[in-house]
């Protein structure tokens, strides 16, 4: 009896407060992901490749395409379809000019619909000519499972996405120094408005100290979603929730379970490396040019083991590719670069002698 209730006090315990090194975090979202940043690694998924409704996340689209336009610094004209999108809005006027900049900040920040369309219509000609471009661009990343019917994810039933695919947008659009900018800003004030907008990400102002960006997002029939990043002892994580109820919670037990089990590691740095060939003495210098990083937790780190496939001619010439250096995570390949062959101290004091003796010959002096 004493046995079972120690049992119980102990499942009570852990339930209460779980350990690091836990499977996985508990969400209560339909469809969620969490993923490292550089390296786009799956950490946690649920559900991740299912189609599923997506709300205003998808502005996410709208702003890196806009941003990418070049057209940032030009004004755009409000028209009448913009001001009656129904929804969220920054309260454009039907002719009211503003500048393609501060409708990204009012459509990131504000989440307004009107704001989507206003950018669509100026960038792409029309909102048809512009969700034409966020289709290429999402087949272009490789976004399977996305179709995109508008700018402002207002529901359609051709209009979705995947945990997964918005993870991946979101990867790709915070390489972008102008979005990262955007996604972070907790205040901003247009030169058009009497008033700053706040930013609606409650994880970014609020909630979590770590976070450094992201997009919410939200209709009746959709449920909450939300694209979140942040930032962590080197370590950036991205998450993505899909019909979550409790969806702040969610990203922050994701990234705390993220950064408590996983950490950025060294597996191969940039330099020159000494290999043999083909199982003989002979030597050649290398040179790796990549320095890479992986998230791994210490369990892992065991399982890592690095092979180098070298080309059989050992006369290629300077800075040519030699073979191929590959990263395996307990068997299965992970990474890979490229091996450069580099000049050997030899070849140096070679190469300085007959740079001597031309010059040499040049003044009549050999």
């Amino acid at each position: 009896m004493r046995f079972l209730i120690l049992f119980l006090i102990l499942l009570i315990i852990n339930l209460g407060f779980p350990l690091i090194g836990q499977a996985s975090p508990g969400v209560s979202a339909s469809n969620a992901i969490l993923i490292e940043q550089s390296t786009g690694r799956v950490l946690f998924e649920k559900n991740s490749h299912e189609q599923a409704n997506i709300a205003s996340i998808t502005k996410i689209m709208t702003a890196i395409i806009a941003i990418e336009s070049g057209k940032m610094d030009e004004m755009a004209k409000a028209s009448r379809k913009s001001i009656y999108t129904e929804g969220s809005s920054i309260y454009l006027e039907q002719g009211e000019k503003m500048k393609l900049e501060d409708l990204v900040y009012g459509l990131m920040l504000r989440s307004g619909n009107d704001a989507a369309v206003a950018i669509a219509e100026h960038v792409g000609g029309s909102e048809e000519g512009f969700v034409f471009l966020m289709n290429e661009k999402a087949s272009w990343l490789g976004m399977t499972n996305t179709h995109f019917d508008n700018p402002h994810g207002l529901d359609s039933e051709t209009h979705y996405s995947s945990a997964y695919d918005m993870a991946r947008l979101m990867q790709y659009a915070m390489k972008n120094e102008a979005f990262q900018e955007i996604t972070a800003t907790e205040t901003f004030k247009s030169d058009s408005r009497s008033y700053s907008w706040q930013n609606k990400n409650k994880l970014l102002t609020q909630f979590y100290e770590y976070c450094t960006g992201g997009k919410t997002g939200y209709t009746k029939q959709t449920g909450r979603t939300l694209v979140s990043s942040a930032e962590k002892d080197g370590m950036a994580l991205i998450a993505v929730t899909l019909n979550a109820p409790d969806d702040w919670r969610d990203h922050i037990s994701m990234f705390e379970w993220g950064f408590d089990n996983f950490n950025m590691e060294s597996i191969s740095e940039e330099g020159s490396v000494k290999y043999r060939l083909n199982d003989s003495n002979e030597t050649v210098n290398g040179y790796l040019s990549d320095h890479i990083w992986y998230p791994l937790t210490v369990e892992e780190h065991k399982l890592l083991s690095i092979k180098n496939y070298l080309l059989k001619d050992k006369d290629l010439e300077i800075n040519e590719k030699i073979g191929t250096s590959a990263v395996f995570l307990d068997n299965e390949q992970i990474f890979e670069t490229a091996i450069f062959k580099e000049q050997s101290i030899e070849d140096e004091v070679t190469l300085v002698k007959q740079i001597e003796s031309i010059f040499l010959k040049t003044l009549g002096l050999k």
